[in-house]
Order: C-alpha cells, then structure tokens, then sequence
C-alpha cells in the first residue's frame, strides 16, 4: 500500500512532464510561426532596394538557424534551417535578382510553414 502514493507521485510526474514538453513546442510552435511569418514580409518590403534586401536575407537565415537549434522537435528543426539554407543561397546584386528572390522568398516561406504547422500537429 505504500507503493500506491508513490506510483501515484510518479504518474503525476510524467503528466506534468508531458505537459510542459506539450508547453514548449506549443511555444517554440508559435514563434517559428511568426519568426517565418515575420522573416518574408521583412524582405518583401524592401525589394525595391537590393543592399537592404541582402542584409534582411541574412538577418533572416541566421534568425531562422537561431530558431532550429533551439528546437527540440526534428520535423521543425529541419524545416526552419531549410528555409534558412534556402535563403543563403539568395543571390541579389540588382533589382531584378531582387524581385526574383522575393519571389522565391514567398513561395519557400509558404512551403516551410507548411511544414512547421504538420510538425506542430
């Protein structure tokens, strides 16, 4: 009978345990969203001026790379340094490749949220 609080204490452990693990995805979920969210606009905004673009590009990528070696889950971790290696690869040296990358920009964005959002199921 003595084994009884103690199994009782244990149980309640690992649902508290399970909770916070729950908690902190939710969490690190959340930002990613709106860290990616927030990463695209930024470089939509400024693709009328290339040096401006390259530098929110860069902020971005190490942004998003900050994010993924924080994240715990691997689903989530892999799609937001997908999306950061996607925007290093971003070469903008005129307007033209400006408004190329913008474009690319928003349709991996998209593709990456997609996957965060089934990693955040």
């Amino acid at each position: 009978m003595r084994l009884l609080p103690f199994a009782a204490a244990c149980a309640a452990a690992v649902l508290l345990a399970s909770g916070c693990a729950s908690a902190d995805k939710a969490q690190t979920c959340a930002e990613s969203t709106r860290l990616i969210t927030q990463t695209i606009s930024e470089i939509g905004k400024v693709v009328d001026d290339p040096a401006a673009m390259r530098k929110k590009i860069e902020d971005g990528a190490a942004d998003l790379e900050d994010m993924a070696n924080k994240a715990a889950d691997t689903t989530l971790r892999d799609a937001l340094q997908g999306l950061a290696d996607s925007l290093k690869k971003l070469d903008v040296d005129d307007a033209n490749a400006a408004v190329d990358a913008a474009q690319k920009v928003a349709t991996d964005g998209a593709s990456y949220l997609r996957e965060v959002s089934r990693a955040c199921l």
